[in-house]
């Protein structure tokens, strides 16, 4: 047996995922759909392989490069598309005297293509179509002995582009049944006659005329596999789901069987991702859909999962990721409870636990800051590699005024005129820097709190930078709101403990956390003003108050001269301060 694979199409219903990937290497648990029918082929003895290619031919053509299959795997450019019927004709020169067998590259099953085959070898009519029941896509009317009666003008996944201009179908009756063509078939050599050379052809259109001319076709039908068409973003990702979360669990949960795998939205945070808790009604996991990717650089799914197995690598305490496909942008990992630290510390009314908890959160920073830079590689981030001066500008300061100032709170107010200003203090923040891993975004909400121990989520954003911004973060969390004498108390602890540890003269160590609790609180603003305004996420509009007030006390810290100009303009923010 040969096999065609077709895998042409310019994936529209795919758009805008299909702009820099071709819908045959979207992948499935890190695979790729066209490698998963390649390698079920060569399971059904398939003997050589030809692809046609159009939209994106040069990414197929590479990653085929990389591949080393057993068996022969060719390509076939078509610089224009020819259709179902014309690609088959189209390399008519590849196929010999036995029947071959063409499939889409936009599909996922499981059924077993060898039996298909040998379906087709034990009867004499020109060609086999494997059909399935889909309710959505159930267009051809097969009768009760399993020939194909006719095609409809219904939409279909692998016919809508090709039958619309025919005659409607005969009406089903109680002795025909509507099923869906799965763009599996085999052909016996002399229907290659039947197609036209080198125009755009129907394989639909020859299988109508061999039913015009009285032949028969005969169907291949099985309750016993699974197919989905994968030719929309909602399939895909549903097809994604039904196929990583059974292996995510056996990963997780070895040994366990009878699974009833439920998925349930969770309220989600700052970003697009969407959350779920998927259960089994043995264990629970938690999904991170990043969503599908759109481009070929490196996407938030592949900072989280680099970023998060480098953590887990260096025995910092995270959720541990069980199964991931970065293209899809779906995570499964460890199910941490519901616990936010910043639930967590609330509810506590006693001072000295509060302190005591913070002190137990800086010594894991410092532990993350310090072991997470070993051997971490800038190419996993998704923003920048480092915390730099460029970074703060743009991410924090730009990002203060245009999102806060001007969106948010409708002041008039230029970048450009605080510029001078917000490069001193990008400056100051970076002068006494103890750089190591950062997170970036160091508040209670990224932390998770399970049997009493405590775990840190959303790194994806980590890069290289001082530990004074995480601590910085961690201590002027708005979310918390920790009162002036607590954060104190916590700052002298960090310095005792921290500025030893990174053999730091301890003024120098405060220094920089001042300047980058400024640069922070910046970006919390930022963000706060974004979210609220722009992303309708009102629910963070209720902690702008304490971070307006956190910025206050720290521009009322500094010398006026030094700030002049971003002094005056947080004094007018909520009022006089």
């Amino acid at each position: 047996m040969k096999a065609l694979i077709l895998a042409a199409g310019l994936g529209t219903r795919l758009s805008p995922y299909t702009e820099n990937t071709p819908k045959p290497l979207f992948t499935l648990s890190g695979r790729p759909l066209l490698d998963i029918i390649i390698s079920g082929l060569i399971d059904a003895d398939c003997k050589a392989i030809v692809i046609n290619t159009h939209h994106l031919h040069q990414k197929i053509d590479s990653y085929l490069a990389e591949q080393h299959y057993s068996i022969p795997v060719f390509t076939r450019h078509e610089p224009t598309i020819l259709g179902t019927g014309g690609a088959i004709k189209n390399v008519a020169d590849f196929w010999n005297d036995s029947p071959f067998m063409v499939i889409n590259s936009d599909i996922f099953t499981d059924i077993d293509l060898k039996k298909v085959y040998e379906f087709h070898l034990d009867h004499s009519h020109p060609a086999t179509l494997v059909l399935h029941n889909d309710p959505a896509f159930n267009t051809v009317t097969v009768d009760a002995n399993g020939f194909i009666h006719d095609f409809n003008d219904r939409f279909s996944p692998h016919t809508a582009s090709e039958t619309r201009s025919h005659r409607a179908s005969p009406s089903k009756t109680e002795n025909t049944q509507e099923l869906t063509f799965t763009g599996i078939q085999v052909l016996n050599p002399e229907v290659l006659e039947m197609i036209p050379d080198n125009v755009f052809s129907s394989i639909i259109d020859i299988y109508k005329t061999i039913l015009s001319k009285k032949k028969k076709i005969p169907a291949f039908i099985s309750k016993d596999f699974h197919w989905k068409d994968l030719g929309t973003p909602g399939r895909y990702r549903q097809v994604v789901f039904d196929d990583m979360a059974p292996k995510a669990f056996e990963a997780a949960f070895p040994g366990q069987t009878n699974r009833r795998i439920v998925r349930t939205a969770l309220y989600g945070d700052g970003s697009d991702r969407k959350w779920y808790r998927v259960t089994d009604g043995q264990g629970s996991l938690i999904l991170a859909d990043h969503g599908i990717r759109q481009d070929d650089s490196t996407c938030e799914a592949d900072a989280f999962v680099s970023i998060g197995r480098h953590l887990e690598s260096k025995g910092i305490p995270i959720a541990k990721i069980y199964l991931y496909d970065t293209f899809s942008g779906h995570v499964f990992m460890e199910d941490l409870g519901d616990i936010h630290f910043q639930t967590f510390i609330k509810s506590i009314k006693n001072q000295n636990r509060i302190v005591s908890h913070y002190k137990a959160l800086i010594r894991l920073l410092g532990k993350l800051s310090i072991e997470g830079r070993k051997g971490f590689n800038p190419a996993w981030t998704c923003q920048t590699a480092a915390y730099t001066e460029d970074l703060i500008l743009e991410k924090e300061c730009r990002y203060f005024v245009d999102a806060f100032l001007k969106n948010y709170l409708g002041m008039n107010i230029r970048f450009n005129d605080l510029e001078a200003e917000f490069k001193l203090l990008a400056e100051k923040a970076l002068r006494f820097a103890i750089n190591g891993f950062m997170h970036r975004d160091m508040q209670s909400r990224n932390i998770m709190v399970k049997k009493d121990r405590f775990y840190f989520i959303d790194f994806q954003g980590g890069r290289l930078g001082p530990i004074q911004y995480d601590l910085a973060s961690l201590l002027i969390d708005p979310y918390v709101d920790l009162p002036r004498a607590i954060q104190n108390t916590l700052l002298t602890f960090c310095v005792e403990t921290l500025s030893p540890l990174f053999r730091v003269d301890p003024d120098q160590f405060l220094s920089c956390y001042q300047y980058c609790a400024v640069t922070r609180n910046l970006q919390i603003l930022g963000a706060f003003g974004f979210l609220s305004r722009l992303k309708k996420k009102t629910y963070f509009e209720k902690y702008i108050p304490n971070a307006i007030k956190t910025l206050k006390y720290h521009f009322s810290t500094f010398q006026r001269e030094e700030f002049p100009t971003l002094t005056s303009i947080v004094r007018q923010i909520g009022g006089a301060g």
